[in-house]
């Protein structure tokens, strides 16, 4: 059974999964209709992870300009342009039990794709979500439907997985920022 989250609450991944060492982060959404008879407008909103050290600096960043961490534990399996269609728009497939000790912490992020130029921003999306995946068994953990107000909003801090005392927790943030580009999230979040 599939643990469904709201902002802020948080739970160990191994309480779930014991043995758990390959996840799937998956990331959906959906763009707004104007009307009735109307089609949605084309966001091309980009689900990327910043990999933090144990002092809070950056370690890497993966996303739809880099695929895939040096050390083969985490793979972006490419950019979604539109967020059209079923199911998730992005995913990240991470293997917990090979990310380097150095890394304590993941945090998963959204933004809108040039908002700024495209005068788009998060209140022209539905259904927005997060769900992780356990691969090895083909069975949902969590999942964590993004809504609320984030009109004028750019970029959500969507969540952060992170190690405590040799275990992975996650938690689910929803902190919607005005940014123009990833490089200004990341730099928020380690600085």
């Amino acid at each position: 059974m599939s643990v469904k989250l709201e902002k802020g609450q948080g739970v160990s991944l191994k309480k779930y999964a014991p043995n758990l060492k390959r996840i799937l982060v998956g990331l959906g959404w959906d763009p707004v209709r104007r009307g009735i008879f109307s089609n949605p407008v084309d966001i091309d909103i980009d689900a990327s992870i910043i990999c933090i050290n144990e002092e809070g600096k950056k370690e890497d960043v993966i996303y739809y300009g880099n695929l895939e961490h040096r050390s083969g534990a985490i793979k972006h399996h490419g950019d979604n342009l539109t967020g059209r269609g079923d199911g998730d728009d992005e995913q990240i497939e991470i293997q917990l039990d090979k990310i380097p000790a150095n890394i304590s912490k993941l945090a998963v992020i959204i933004n809108i794709y040039r908002a700024y130029q495209r005068k788009q921003h998060f209140g022209k999306v539905k259904n927005c979500y997060i769900q992780v995946t356990d691969l090895d068994a083909n069975k949902e953990l969590l999942y964590y439907d993004v809504s609320g107000n984030y009109n004028g909003k750019t970029g959500i801090f969507v969540a952060d997985l992170y190690r405590y005392n040799g275990d992975w927790k996650f938690r689910a943030l929803g902190e919607g920022v005005e940014v123009a580009n990833i490089m200004q999230m990341v730099q928020m979040e380690t600085n």
